[in-house]
């Protein structure tokens, strides 16, 4: 396929999957629970953390997450005491366990406190000319922040940093879900002082596998080197929305067996 021929295949499957369908089987749904901004960033944010491995798992454990919150994340995130945190030590989703969602908790609740929540956080960086183009740096400087009160070591893992060539997946999922302009009903774009044209694709072995069967992309590793390639080949299909194209890898490759 040339370049139009390509574009004209994804551009279709976009609309295919890129609807309200889509939304049952996908953790995207967490989010979607929730009208209040805080509570829909907190939701997002978690489920998107826990967003490897078996989906119907995913979806499992990111609803027994706002379970163990009360289905309040936000006020939970804000008001809660250490003992509050001790129900939490039961949760454990492959290798994310109750130690590190107690202080996920607490970074939260710092953020919020302390740094004027998340969408501040991500807009800041964006609005002093760091990377324009990309959130991958805001995503280094995020990590910073989350971690910049007392923490295990070991939950650092659990949020990428696209400067250590990671290509930082499940948190670039969930600045799709906030940031990119749906008139689909699915992503839900409650941010607005970041541009969708700034977003990178969630590179995972599904979208990457198909990525490269359709010559999108060439480098072997799920890493931040391939997601800079399939970045620039999906910014050249469509420049102001280039994640949509994220449905259509997606759909090819896990319903699709592609």
């Amino acid at each position: 396929m040339n370049t139009s021929e390509l574009k004209d295949f994804l551009d279709e499957k976009v609309i295919q999957y890129n609807n309200f369908d889509f939304i049952e089987s996908d953790p995207v749904q967490i989010p979607h629970l929730f009208s209040i901004k805080e509570d829909i960033e907190i939701a997002g944010f978690l489920s998107a953390t826990i967003a490897w491995g078996n989906r119907k798992m995913i979806i499992k454990n990111s609803h027994r997450m706002m379970d163990l919150m009360g289905n309040a994340p936000y006020d939970f995130v804000m008001s809660h005491t250490e003992n509050d945190l001790q129900r939490l030590e039961t949760f454990v989703h492959r290798t994310f366990n109750g130690q590190d969602f107690a202080s996920f908790i607490r970074s939260l609740k710092h953020i919020y406190k302390n740094h004027g929540g998340l969408e501040t956080i991500f807009t800041q960086d964006q609005s002093q000319g760091i990377e324009t183009a990309s959130t991958q740096s805001s995503i280094h400087q995020f990590k910073k922040i989350f971690f910049e009160i007392p923490h295990q070591y070991r939950t650092q893992k659990h949020i990428s940093d696209p400067f250590n060539n990671s290509a930082a997946k499940r948190i670039n999922m969930f600045l799709r879900w906030m940031i990119r302009q749906d008139n689909k009903g699915v992503d839900l774009g409650i941010w607005k002082g970041i541009s969708p044209a700034a977003l990178s694709c969630p590179l995972d072995v599904h979208s990457g596998n198909v990525a490269r069967k359709l010559g999108l992309l060439n480098r072997k590793q799920n890493d931040g080197k391939a997601l800079a390639e399939l970045d620039l080949q999906l910014r050249i299909l469509d420049s102001s929305d280039p994640v949509k194209y994220d449905f259509a890898l997606f759909g090819l490759g896990v319903f699709e067996g592609f």
